[in-house]
């Protein structure tokens, strides 16, 4: 029985809460807010008791929010303002959604008063139709206009005005060519060119990875780079990768002798008390613990080393102007470096994660033309940072 009147009390409590938010809601203007709350509360036993609060709340808030949508149209449209259009079409669609959420629940009966709660509903396609063209034609009538402007951020607007224009009103007259032209002219060309200005041959592979612009997916919808010269495309923007210096280190073999030494366990041995007695356990067993005993092992050790480092600069420089915008310094290291060893004694007493060097052998060094490559491929990370960062915009 108490189990019973725990549950009660905590659906009432739940549903006064739902209430009185509703209620708050209703009160401060959020009249969607409140039908939202109502309608989900009323969608699963609706003609209970308990659900009468619901009803009242949202036959109130059903009829202020229209009134308050239809005087906002109706003042909207006396303003005469094409600025206004979107809106007067969203309100008409909030209007038919409002009470498409509510109709499934009719009729809502208010059980005091005898009567089903009133929820006029009108058909509002005239005023959706009416008022989807009206924007429609304003949204393609001014892109027209703007696309007479010679701006890059005219045609961006043109562009997004017509893509939500294709949104509610597919295949409106020529939309999707003018879309096109739009996003064209709207777009900023980058051409990219490198330049060396070290003393060695840049390799071949490397220059073309860093002008490879598919791989650093940088391209955007304003934003196209090419690494060559497109035919009839007039560039805003150049990118130049300098290249200013390139260092290589001799090829380093070193070697080095040591000896390692460390307690190390050996199986295991009979514990023994000091009067050298063999301890047991409970069941009389020997008690058994670690045999410790002391390692030792010589190593000779090998190192092979070489390192590059190349630094290089990244300018940008307006292509209408000729003049710089920013340049950005850029340094990248590639170090190889192989350890191999041998040893003679007990190899345990070398430290565990240095065992893998008595697996290794000596290997071929790397060419300075591989050594560049393997460079360039932290230099292209750090020029796709740089160009990440900096987007050219205007």
């Amino acid at each position: 029985m108490k189990k019973i009147t725990f549950i009660i009390a905590f659906f009432t409590l739940i549903t006064s809460c739902g209430v009185k938010q509703t209620q708050n809601n209703l009160s401060s203007g959020n009249y969607d807010a409140a039908i939202d709350i109502a309608v989900s509360n009323l969608r699963s036993n609706k003609d209970k008791k308990g659900k009468q609060d619901y009803i009242y709340l949202l036959e109130e808030a059903f009829a202020k929010a229209k009134e308050r949508d239809l005087n906002s149209i109706s003042f909207l449209n006396k303003e005469n303002n094409p600025n206004n259009l979107e809106k007067i079409y969203n309100t008409y669609l909030t209007l038919n959604d409002r009470q498409e959420k509510i109709r499934p629940l009719l009729p809502l009966k208010l059980i005091k008063e005898g009567r089903d709660a009133i929820f006029p509903l009108d058909n509002y396609n005239d005023g959706i139709i009416s008022s989807k063209n009206a924007l429609s034609n304003y949204l393609y009538t001014n892109a027209k206009a703007l696309m007479l402007t010679k701006s890059k951020m005219n045609y961006r607007r043109v562009y997004d005005d017509l893509a939500y224009l294709d949104k509610i009103n597919p295949n409106y007259k020529d939309v999707a060519k003018i879309m096109a032209e739009a996003q064209f002219k709207g777009t900023d060309f980058v051409i990219v060119h490198t330049q060396n200005e070290t003393n060695m041959i840049i390799p071949v592979q490397l220059q073309n990875d860093l002008l490879d612009f598919k791989s650093y997916k940088l391209n955007d919808k304003w934003t196209i780079y090419h690494s060559v010269k497109q035919k009839g495309t007039q560039y805003d923007y150049g990118m130049l990768i300098n290249f200013k210096s390139i260092f290589i280190s001799p090829e380093q073999i070193k070697e080095r002798e040591f000896i390692k030494e460390r307690q190390i366990v050996d199986g295991q041995k009979k514990q023994v008390d000091t009067n050298g007695k063999v301890v047991v356990d409970r069941q009389g067993k020997p008690v058994m613990i670690d045999n410790l005993v002391n390692a030792s092992v010589r190593i000779y050790e090998v190192k092979q080393f070489k390192s590059c480092q190349i630094t290089a600069k990244v300018d940008y420089f307006d292509k209408n102007t000729n003049q710089p915008l920013e340049s950005f310094p850029i340094a990248s290291e590639f170090v190889f470096e192989n350890i191999y060893s041998t040893y003679k004694g007990d190899r345990r007493a070398a430290d565990d994660n240095y065992y893998s060097n008595f697996d290794k052998k000596t290997v071929p060094f790397p060419t300075s033309e591989q050594m560049v490559y393997d460079t360039g491929e932290d230099l292209k990370a750090k020029i796709n940072e740089v160009i990440t960062r900096n987007q050219f915009k205007k």
